[in-house]
C-alpha cells in the first residue's frame, strides 16, 4: 500500500509526550493523501498547519516516522487544529476530490457512496448522477450550481474525513486509510 508523502503538522512538542518515557520532540501530523493521523520525529521546530515532507526521499523537516496513531491518542491542540488541516488538503486535493463524485459507485442495491456525505440524501444522489452523465463534474463550485440545495460540498468532505478519523468502527472509508486491523495480541497487564 502506498505510503503518505506529505504532511499537514497538527501539533508540536518539543519535549515529547509528558507520560513517554524519552524526551525527544515529536510532532502529530495528517497525511494529505490517505488522512492518515502519524506520530513524527522532527529534525527541526515544525509550525502547526505547515506542510511537511515525510516521504521516502532525504526529508529536511523529519528523522522519523513512529507510528499511525489513533484519533484517540492526539493531543488537545492536535484535535482542534485538525479540521482547518482537512480543510486545507480537502481545498488543495480539490480535483482529486471532485473525481470521488465524478466515479461514486453503488455499495449495495438501496445505498450509494454519495450517500455517505452528511447532509446528502437519495434526491442529491440521483440530481448528483444525473447531471455527470451529462458531463463530469469540473469542481465544488461545478456541483453545488448544478445541484440545487446541494450541501457546501467542501463541508460534507472535510464532516467525512472527521468521521472517518474519529470513528474506528465505521464500515465504510471513502477518503481516509481504514484504521489497522486488531492482531489479537494482548499486552500481559492487559488480560481481561
Amino acid at each position: 500500500m502506498p505510503n503518505e508523502e506529505f504532511a499537514v503538522v497538527l501539533d508540536y512538542l518539543p519535549r515529547g509526550k509528558s507520560s513517554s518515557y524519552k524526551t525527544e520532540p515529536i510532532a502529530q501530523v495528517l497525511g494529505t493523501e490517505f488522512f492518515s493521523l502519524l506520530e513524527v520525529v522532527p529534525k527541526k521546530e515544525l509550525k502547526v498547519l505547515e506542510t511537511i515532507y515525510i516521504g521516502k526521499e532525504e526529508r529536511t523537516d523529519v528523522s522519523l516516522i513512529k507510528r499511525r496513531i489513533p484519533f484517540k491518542e492526539l493531543t488537545a491542540t492536535s484535535e482542534g487544529e485538525l479540521e482547518k488541516a482537512i480543510e486545507k488538503v480537502v481545498f488543495d486535493k480539490e480535483v482529486r476530490l471532485v473525481e470521488f463524485f465524478n466515479n461514486a459507485r453503488p455499495i449495495t442495491i438501496k445505498r450509494h457512496q454519495l450517500e455517505l456525505l452528511p447532509g446528502v440524501g437519495k434526491k442529491h444522489v440521483f440530481q448528483l448522477l444525473d447531471e455527470r452523465q451529462k458531463k463530469p463534474f469540473e469542481s465544488f463550485l461545478d456541483i453545488e450550481k448544478r445541484v440545487p440545495l446541494m450541501p457546501t460540498v467542501s463541508k460534507a468532505i472535510v464532516k467525512r474525513i472527521l468521521l472517518e478519523l474519529e470513528d474506528p468502527t465505521e464500515k465504510h472509508f471513502l477518503f481516509a486509510r481504514p484504521p489497522p486491523k486488531e492482531t489479537g495480541f494482548q499486552r500481559f497487564g492487559n488480560r481481561q
